[in-house]
């Protein structure tokens, strides 16, 4: 059996069989290529009719990238996807907390989540950053709240927390609540490789 092996050469293949799957849909060129990746990383093409791309969230994770900001997220998972080499190279730095001793501990007396600690122990971090959820719905319910109380802005929220308990509700409130901009998710799906690749296409934007 023949099959390719060349990395690059299999990328373009995959976007050239991505591509009629968003043909119709109303996206700019920026949009497709953040669409095309979640669906690349995903292995499905559905993703082309539930991903929900705000109106200045490109232009704003680019020009905080640009800027040297770095990247927050809720677990192990989506820090390990996400390219730390260009990130590095563009000055930012990823971030996560959720197997911090100290954070558990938060969680543990406070009966909350470790990825809802997290969040809050971040704090002042998260202004101009990016914050990438990709797992807990309760991570991204608590931004929304720290956000709602005090005057902590990211850049930019990349919210897909994956599952069936607060998953869609939680991508609901950020579609309808987020005083900044957003790419988020409808429904159940997501998780830590959808987070990563919307997060990586964004920066390969500003070049590879």
């Amino acid at each position: 059996m023949q099959y390719i092996t060349d990395p690059m050469t299999i990328e373009t293949r995959s976007m050239e069989i991505i591509a009629p799957y968003l043909a119709d849909k109303s996206l700019s060129e920026q949009e497709i290529k953040v669409v095309s990746r979640i669906i690349h990383a995903a292995g499905d093409p559905d993703y082309g009719n539930v991903v929900v791309v705000h109106p200045g969230a490109i232009e704003a994770g680019c020009k905080a990238l640009e800027n040297g900001a770095s990247i927050y997220t809720d677990v192990e998972m989506v820090r390990t996807g996400i390219n730390r080499r260009r990130l590095a190279e563009l000055g930012g730095q990823v971030h996560c907390l959720i197997a911090d001793e100290a954070v558990a501990r938060i969680a543990k007396e406070q009966g909350i989540t470790r990825s809802m600690a997290a969040i809050r122990t971040f704090g002042e971090q998260l202004d101009g950053a990016i914050v990438a959820i990709g797992n807990a719905p309760t991570a991204l319910f608590a931004l929304l709240e720290l956000m709602e109380q005090t005057s902590i802005r990211p850049a930019l929220i990349i919210g897909v927390p994956v599952g069936f308990v607060g998953a869609s509700e939680s991508k609901e409130l950020l579609a309808e609540k987020s005083p900044v901009p957003y790419i988020t998710v409808k429904g159940n799906k997501g998780g830590s490789p959808i987070a990563a690749a919307t997060t990586n296409a964004i920066m390969y934007m500003l070049g590879r």
